[in-house]
């Protein structure tokens, strides 16, 4: 798998758990398991979710699912 693959497999995961639409940055961190500091890694490339974050907009919400999420952090970083 790509660098790409797995980080975003890996907020999909992370972000199993929460309930969507999510309709705020705020409620974005706070639906991954720690926070802003929840950490993607793969291959020497490591992410939070608080550095993901400051690659959104607000005319990305609402976001309707994980691999929603995944897919706009991903590209925005350019993985």
């Amino acid at each position: 798998m790509s660098i790409r693959e797995i980080i975003k497999s890996q907020i999909i995961g992370a972000l199993g758990g929460a309930e969507f639409p999510i309709s705020s940055p705020e409620e974005l961190l706070a639906a991954f398991p720690e926070g802003a500091n929840t950490t993607c890694r793969a291959d020497g490339v490591e992410v939070t979710a608080g550095e993901a974050g400051k690659l959104l907009i607000l005319s990305d919400f609402p976001f309707k699912s994980s691999e929603e999420v995944a897919e706009t952090i991903v590209t925005r970083a350019k993985l």
